[in-house]
């Protein structure tokens, strides 16, 4: 006799893929305190303009004019990122490649 029980289906998961000549950026925690070690108030920030990579698109994955890939952290201009509404995280953005202006990297 078939088990006529619904069977529970596992949400399928989402992912987001940039296209063409972008990445997508998780841009790091604005900063509430100063260098100095001074706190700001909660609508004052000091806007950062670094992250991570979370995704390459494939494009620049196989482009070796653009020396970088998934996790690595870089300063981007955000002129042209596009923000990413994504489960509730407001710090996601895709960048045209050529806004990426440096790579943080360890000295060897």
């Amino acid at each position: 006799m078939p088990d006529s029980t619904p069977k529970t289906r596992r949400p399928e998961l989402e992912i987001v893929e940039p296209v063409g000549a972008r990445v997508l950026i998780r841009k790091d925690e604005d900063k509430k305190q100063t260098k100095s070690g001074i706190h700001l108030p909660d609508k004052i920030e000091i806007p950062t303009l670094t992250g991570r990579i979370v995704a390459v698109s494939a494009e620049v994955e196989h482009d070796e004019d653009y020396p970088i890939q998934q996790y690595d952290r870089v300063l981007f201009s955000p002129k042209e990122a596009v923000p990413v509404d994504f489960e509730g995280d407001n710090r996601l953005f895709v960048v045209p490649v050529e806004n990426i202006v440096a790579v943080f990297r360890k000295a060897k």
